[in-house]
């Protein structure tokens, strides 16, 4: 697999040698130069149906608030 970031870090995953995907802006990628071992059945069952996988940084960090906040509140309670 090949991993990609652009300068809003967000992550592309395509097949070895593949191109990167018209949805994706070209310029905007650099290709990280680890090598990857291992992806997620979630990465890899999107690289199956649609031939990559994308994740913007700011949909990760949107779901770690949405559950750091459901923790807290959880917390609270039982305190």
């Amino acid at each position: 697999m090949d991993v990609y970031l652009n300068t809003r870090r967000d992550l592309l995953v395509v097949k070895k040698g593949c191109p990167i995907p018209s949805l994706a802006v070209p310029g905007s990628w650099r290709k990280r130069k680890k090598r990857v071992v291992n992806v997620s059945e979630e990465i890899r069952s999107a690289i199956q149906t649609n031939g990559y996988y994308m994740r913007k940084l700011r949909e990760l960090q949107q779901r770690s608030r949405r559950n750091n906040r459901c923790g807290d509140s959880y917390k609270r309670e039982i305190l």
